[in-house]
């Protein structure tokens, strides 16, 4: 275990006095973590679990943040419930700042415009969540949704819903978006069936189903890019 003063130690082993004399931008992801995590254990500092966290995460943070409670404390030595809370939390804090990045009034041109809404929402879930952007006739993002959250394998998405905010906000089209957890980008029977379902519906309220995005990670398939629509 380390020990003596502070000042004493290795530049890596204090991140908090790194952040306070250079700044938050020249820390390491090991070192922010370790802040977060707040000290290690009696063989390795909390800058080193980190970078074993890290690298058993492939040192992918969009990874890091798929690991629940018990993954954490039952895959670390030194990782306890509250530190894994601390993780989990300090994760979803950025993911929510990703969302609120997101600009209104987003003019939706390509699959790739859809995606890029879509990715900062659903692109490091565990779990399958459904949502929504609705537009207005110049294809601008007015509103986006959550239409369902479900389990690993799948959602149950009320299409009633969805036509409610469109017509509520006087929409002339929707882009349907959800997550793959497993990062396959094969559309399921059930994917396509929602598409159908939703097409046919919105068709009858003048309102066009633009596309569906499965986000999977960092790539994603587009049912308007591939002719389904």
């Amino acid at each position: 275990m380390k020990s003596g003063s502070i000042k004493n130690w290795a530049e890596e082993d204090r991140p908090r006095e790194k952040l306070m004399q250079k700044g938050v931008n020249a820390l390491t992801d090991s070192e922010l973590l370790a802040i977060i995590i707040g000290s290690g254990n009696d063989n390795e500092s909390a800058v080193e679990l980190s970078r074993k966290i890290l690298h058993k995460s492939d040192n992918n943070i969009n990874n890091l943040a798929k690991l629940s409670v018990n993954d954490l404390v039952n895959g670390f030595r030194g990782i306890g419930p509250a530190k894994a809370i601390n993780i989990i939390a300090s994760l979803e804090l950025g993911r929510r700042r990703k969302l609120e990045e997101i600009p209104d009034k987003k003019k939706i041109t390509s699959s790739k415009d859809a995606y890029s809404q879509f990715f900062p929402i659903l692109s490091d879930l565990n779990h399958e969540e459904t949502w929504a952007l609705i537009l207005d006739r110049s294809n601008k993002v007015v509103a986006t949704m959550q239409v369902s959250r479900g389990g690993i394998s799948g959602t149950v998405v009320d299409i009633r819903l969805i036509l409610r905010e469109a017509i509520n906000h006087y929409a002339s089209g929707i882009i349907l978006g959800h997550n793959h957890p497993s990062e396959n980008c094969t559309p399921s029977p059930q994917d396509t069936a929602l598409t159908k379902k939703l097409k046919e519906a919105a068709r009858w309220m003048d309102i066009e189903l633009l596309d569906h995005i499965i986000v999977c990670g960092e790539t994603y398939y587009s049912y308007a890019d591939n002719g389904i629509i």
